[in-house]
């Protein structure tokens, strides 16, 4: 465990679950983190089997924070897919559909003896991100989530919004194409943000336009491996292959859309970017191109105003931010003890 300040109690056991992987985190009152790790969701051995091992996974973070159960004071668990947040159950959940319709947050509070505060995973990242990361100075925020798809999170006023339905801050699901020629999400919907900048759109925009004859030495990646990867793109595009760089500058044109519309509806103080395909961010000269190509884009579609005052920023707490940011909403609702 790396060192960290004396913690602040009481402390809160956070988890950020996804597709592949489930990272767990104590987080003190303060919202740093005194020891986290990730296990396999295996999520075909259902839900029971995963809420079983997020648990004893704990322990062994308890054990190596040096902290007792008793200064746990409550859970926070993000999960991916749609939910009922008012019941605390997940309804469809994306290639796990063994944990759908499962009644999530009183399971884990029957089997931990917490009370637990239940969030989509999108709104878990952007609190973290809003609590102690990137948007800690500011009391609104937008997140996107940029991997194979797009996710996101809203905050405002220190409240996750999530919607009447728990459907709210979807931001992948942002239309931003229509027409017949409108990319289709992996949702069934055309035009969707999630078709244009996910890293799963951006191999298949490359893939066509290579097939389509458009030079690149990205050409050879897919000769060898018959393969190309979202991070091959990054890497030619920082190479300097022109037809990379503007497949990333496009796909920031793409993302300034969504950040435009969401800029218009909700005001943020602060748009910050998270995920994967970030394209090494503000440390890679192509992230730089990336965010200052979303900068100058969204100057162009919106009002003076709110391109002079919206900060608009990569994430900083890297893949912590989902563990982080459900531990803080359980903070927000079982025991905020400290400013």
């Amino acid at each position: 465990m790396s060192s960290v300040d004396s913690p602040v109690f009481p402390a809160y056991l956070g988890v950020d679950v996804g597709g592949t992987s489930i990272k767990i985190g104590i987080v003190d009152d303060s919202g740093q983190s005194l020891a986290h790790g990730k296990i396999a969701t295996e999520h075909e051995k259902g839900p029971e089997n995963g809420v079983a091992r997020i648990l004893s996974f704990a322990k062994a973070l308890l054990e190596e924070a040096g902290v007792i159960w008793q200064d746990i004071r409550a859970v926070g668990l993000g999960t991916p897919g749609t939910m009922n947040v008012k019941e605390g159950e997940l309804l469809h959940m994306p290639n796990m559909s063994g944990w759908n319709f499962f009644p999530i947050r009183s399971y884990v509070e029957e089997q931990s003896g917490k009370p637990v505060a239940f969030i989509n995973d999108g709104n878990a990242a952007a609190y973290g991100e809003y609590w102690v990361g990137r948007g800690r100075e500011y009391d609104s925020l937008v997140m996107f989530t940029l991997g194979t798809g797009v996710g996101g999170g809203i905050i405002l006023q220190d409240i996750p919004l999530h919607g009447d339905n728990s459907h709210g801050s979807e931001c992948g699901h942002i239309t931003i194409e229509s027409g017949p020629d409108a990319r289709i999400c992996p949702c069934g919907q055309p035009g969707h943000l999630e078709a244009y900048v996910s890293a799963t759109s951006l191999v298949k925009r490359a893939k066509e336009r290579l097939a389509a004859g458009e030079a690149s030495s990205l050409i050879s990646v897919l000769q060898r491996d018959g393969v190309i990867s979202a991070l091959d793109i990054a890497n030619h595009a920082e190479q300097g292959d022109v037809f990379a760089k503007t497949l990333v500058v496009e796909t920031a044109e793409f993302l300034a859309r969504g950040i435009t519309t969401m800029m218009h509806i909700i005001d943020p103080a602060i748009v910050v970017l998270g995920g994967g395909m970030d394209f090494g961010g503000s440390a890679s000269p192509i992230g730089q191109i990336f965010l200052e190509t979303i900068r100058r884009t969204v100057t162009e579609l919106t009002f003076p105003v709110l391109a002079e005052n919206t900060i608009i920023d990569f994430a900083t707490l890297g893949s912590s931010c989902g563990y982080i940011g459900a531990a803080g909403v359980a903070r927000k609702q079982y025991g905020q003890i400290s400013s």
